[in-house]
């Protein structure tokens, strides 16, 4: 009788079994590239737009899917709290690089990580829409949540991640306690040793990897030094300039932080400046200010014009000056409003009126002066785009009606200013020396408003016309140069001689150009004479879709505005054979047989016997 299969004894290990079994297992330490995760999921989901609630939602619908692909969830009819500590730590998703080195990620340390990206989108969701003291309450709240969650990433990733991985989680946790701090304004120097901490880790791991990930330190480098700068100015009690605030701002999730503080020390600044200013000068005349907030406007936009004028004019950027110059606009707007606003509450006090009129007058006229600046930069831009050839980007070329357009904006500008400024009051040398100076600007942009206008009529084919206007525009801008002999502007002066110069040249080519289509003109007519047909036959017109087998050209002459011969439109009609008559003469001649047996005989009752 033998033995049960449960009772038999086991089989003797091996020689391999026994070598592994003495063996202890290596230990397992996942790799996680934190600030690549981080930047890759924060500018394909709502950052790159600043879209911090977009971003909320996708650190949501990320956790979601973790959960369940991990079957971590938290009971399904009571929630049941799950926490995640060492021991939970062991998910493990193998990968394979291209230098044939074995990688392992935790998908548990997602979990943690994007826990506390969605505390922090949450709290700069409710930052940048302006919260009140209630708002503030909730998103300190989570702040502190997502340096609980930030917190516990680092402590994780310290036991079960390798060196890389646990200093970037330590740098990704300082920053968020700087930024709780930072935020809380009560210890600005902890926030500063933590914002430190953050940027020696980057610079030491900036020096080791790929480029990519260099950059990406690089970047978050220069995301923490506007806030240890910040912070530091504030330990040191100096005064912050107002050049070095606006150096700090820039764009990204980082610098949203301090907008709104740069904001509040920018204002309380201009504050404490605009307690010495008592007046307002213009063209040789003062102005007293008596209304705070008209003297803070007016401080803000003069700040503005000195940043935009100043020595380092050259290396901003164009769309950087327009960004300048639409806050100067949005300044001297304010400050218009606030005087209309004492205007209106003045009364009678004819003294008051006077001065808050005289104020309006010169801060309109400075609002006049800036706006052509600004048509004038807009005017380089488009002579820049103007000669420029396509390139690979397919950049716009600027036409020349853009720029005729953009010259009429000009001299409206300009007899504007000077009939605001000549009207009233009598006027004083400056004011006068001003006027002649911007009626010369007038006649200058009159001249180049009739070259491009000229160049407008040029790539229609119209010579005449061209060439009247070229010389026209020539004679402006000698009569213009024959007035300013003596002017100290010495780049419009060589702008004017340039322009004449080009007038010149063009009204030489246009006029050759003309003198050679004449010429041309006897051929053409020969040509098309001995073409024509006494006959009833009408030119016969070619057409692409008719010669598709041929390679001739469809298109008219480049200098005309010829339209293409591509198809006949209306299409022409086309004779159509009709549908056949048909005749049934058989029908007559056909005997058809009865089929009344067939038919369905009606029942009648007993009365319908009688009475039928």
């Amino acid at each position: 009788m033998s033995k049960p299969s449960d009772q038999l004894p086991p089989p003797p290990p091996s020689h391999m079994e026994v070598d592994a079994a003495g063996e202890e297992k290596p230990t397992v330490r996942f790799s996680v590239n934190v600030l690549e995760l981080m930047r890759e999921a924060q500018m394909q989901h709502g950052l790159r737009h600043g879209d911090y609630t977009r971003y909320r939602r996708y650190c949501s619908a990320r956790l979601r899917r973790l959960y369940k692909s991990l079957k971590f969830l938290h009971g399904r009819g009571k929630y049941t709290r799950r926490n995640i500590t060492e021991s939970t730590v062991t998910d493990v998703s193998f990968e394979t690089h291209s230098e044939a080195i074995s990688t392992y990620e935790s998908r548990f340390l997602h979990i943690v990580f994007y826990m506390a990206e969605r505390a922090w989108s949450h709290a700069m969701e409710k930052k940048t829409a302006g919260p009140n003291a209630q708002q503030r309450i909730y998103m300190l709240g989570r702040f502190r949540k997502a340096v609980k969650w930030a917190t516990l990433f680092s402590h994780l990733c310290s036991l079960k991640g390798d060196s890389r991985t646990s200093l970037e989680a330590e740098a990704y946790s300082s920053y968020m306690k700087g930024t709780l701090l930072f935020e809380q304004e009560k210890n600005i120097e902890a926030a500063m040793t933590n914002f430190k901490n953050t940027r020696a880790v980057y610079e030491e791991l900036g020096k080791y990897g790929s480029i990519e990930n260099q950059l990406l330190c690089r970047q978050r480098i220069e995301e923490v030094e506007p806030m240890i700068g910040f912070c530091s100015r504030k330990l040191g009690g100096s005064a912050l300039q107002a050049r070095e605030l606006l150096d700090l701002e820039k764009e990204g999730p980082a610098y949203d932080l301090f907008k709104a503080k740069i904001e509040a020390v920018l204002s309380e600044t201009r504050s404490q400046q605009a307690a010495s200013m008592t007046e307002f000068s213009w063209l040789g005349r003062r102005f007293p200010i008596t209304n705070a907030k008209t003297r803070v406007s007016i401080l803000k936009a003069q700040q503005l014009e000195r940043d935009l004028n100043g020595a380092a004019t050259e290396s901003i950027p164009a769309d950087k000056k327009l960004a300048i110059f639409d806050k100067i606009f949005s300044a001297y707007h304010d400050a218009r409003s606030c005087i209309r606003d004492d205007l209106a509450s003045a009364g009678n006090a004819e003294n008051i009126r006077d001065e808050l009129n005289g104020l309006d007058k010169a801060v309109s006229a400075v609002l006049g002066f800036r706006t052509i600046e600004r048509n004038q930069l807009l005017v380089s831009i488009a002579k820049s785009k103007f000669t420029k050839n396509r390139d690979e980007k397919n950049e716009k070329i600027t036409k020349p009606e853009e720029l005729v357009r953009l010259y009429d904006l000009l001299i409206q500008n300009t007899t504007d200013l000077t009939d605001l400024i000549s009207s009233g009051r009598d006027k004083n040398e400056e004011e006068n020396a001003f006027i002649q100076e911007y009626e010369m600007k007038s006649l200058a942009f009159q001249a180049e408003r009739c070259f491009y206008l000229a160049k407008s009529y040029s790539s229609t084919g119209k010579r005449a016309e061209a060439y009247a206007l070229f010389c026209h525009a020539c004679s402006i801008a000698d009569s213009s140069l024959q007035q300013l002999t003596n002017s100290s502007d010495k780049a419009f002066v060589q702008d004017l001689k340039t322009l004449s110069d080009n007038c010149r040249s063009n009204s030489c080519i246009e006029h050759a150009t003309g003198i050679m289509e004449e010429e041309s003109v006897p051929e053409r007519l020969s040509k098309r004479v001995s073409t024509i047909s006494l006959g009833e036959e009408k030119r016969k017109e070619d057409f692409l879709l008719d010669m598709l087998e041929s390679y001739e050209s469809a298109l008219g002459e480049s200098n005309t505005k010829t339209s293409c011969h591509i198809a006949r439109f209306p299409p022409p009609f086309q004779s159509v054979p009709c549908n056949p008559i048909v005749l049934d003469m058989a029908y007559n001649a056909i005997e058809f047989p009865n089929i009344e047996n067939r038919m369905k005989k009606e029942k009648k009752g007993l009365l319908s016997r009688f009475w039928g």
